[in-house]
């Protein structure tokens, strides 16, 4: 689930902001817009990427409080850079992290080797796109955690989530979160903006101006990230793009029943308005 951060979301002083651009409201917090995993994971967005992570930052306490009661190993798919893997190792469970970007995978290798061998040998890594998955083994906790299941194109949730089903044991459990979003909203208004300025401790100080752009026709969001870092000699401005889809709970309840799972667990947590963290935590069908 989302939890508070204090990253300030302010307008954005020097940096040319796209049409229509708004600022947050104070209900609204510091919540951040996007897709949390940016990709390709290049070294220059190592920290706006953080940044895009941090509202998820204390759903770690939930999966590991359902990983006590499933036990492992666990499959972290969509790991990143081991934001759950590591420290689900660290707390003694075996992990198999998936994940698409070599670079983010073999930050997590790093990350873990600095801990020591005893955390390092519970971790297994495959280079994968979870669109195309294939897994080998069974696991007792599967997670699709900071939103990945919106990175997942809708014709491809059905298969993938078989073949999670498929692969989990009899008494494991997939836990998945994802963001929930008010279509009559969505319709009235399919702009968003907000802009923030990047925690940098390096004598750099980054602004970022994100516009979301909703399409309900398609069912899919695009996250353009205007991005100016400022350092003692140069002024640097770049532009990323991001794509996910809109997640609509009836269809994808509809796929976690035809995959074979129901749904035993549902927490929700309101961001603003026209917008939910929702939570879901399934078991296989009986």
């Amino acid at each position: 689930m989302h939890t508070r951060t204090d990253i300030p979301v302010t307008p954005a002083p020097g940096l040319a902001p796209p049409s229509r651009f708004t600022t947050a409201s104070p209900a609204l917090g510091s919540w951040l817009p996007g897709l949390e995993s940016l990709a390709p994971h290049t070294e220059e967005h190592l920290w706006l990427h953080g940044a895009l992570l941090g509202p998820f930052s204390g759903d770690i306490v939930e999966y590991l409080a359902l990983a006590r009661t499933t036990g492992g190993p666990v499959l972290d798919l969509g790991s990143g850079a081991g934001r759950l893997t590591v420290p689900f190792a660290r707390h003694g469970f075996t992990v198999e992290a998936v994940d698409r970007d070599a670079p983010s995978l073999a930050r997590l290798h790093d990350w873990a080797d600095r801990i020591g061998p005893h955390v390092r040998s519970r971790i297994t890594t495959t280079h994968a796109d979870l669109v195309h998955l294939r897994l080998r083994r069974r696991y007792r906790l599967i997670l699709l955690a900071g939103a990945m299941i919106a990175a997942i194109p809708p014709h491809s949730r059905p298969g993938m989530l078989r073949e999670i089903a498929a692969h989990l044991g009899a008494d494991g459990a997939l836990a998945l979160d994802y963001t929930a979003h008010d279509a009559a909203g969505l319709a009235e208004d399919p702009h968003r903006a907000w802009a923030f300025q990047v925690p940098r401790f390096e004598g750099i100080t980054e602004w970022v101006v994100a516009r979301q752009l909703f399409d309900l026709a398609t069912m899919s969001e695009q996250v353009t990230y205007f991005i100016e870092r400022s350092g003692k000699t140069r002024v640097r401005r770049s532009i990323v793009t991001t794509d996910k889809w809109i997640v609509n709970q009836e269809d994808l309840l509809q796929e976690l029943r035809a995959a074979g799972l129901r749904v035993t667990d549902q927490r929700q947590q309101r961001l603003d308005e026209r917008t939910r963290s929702v939570l879901l935590v399934c078991h296989p069908t009986e």
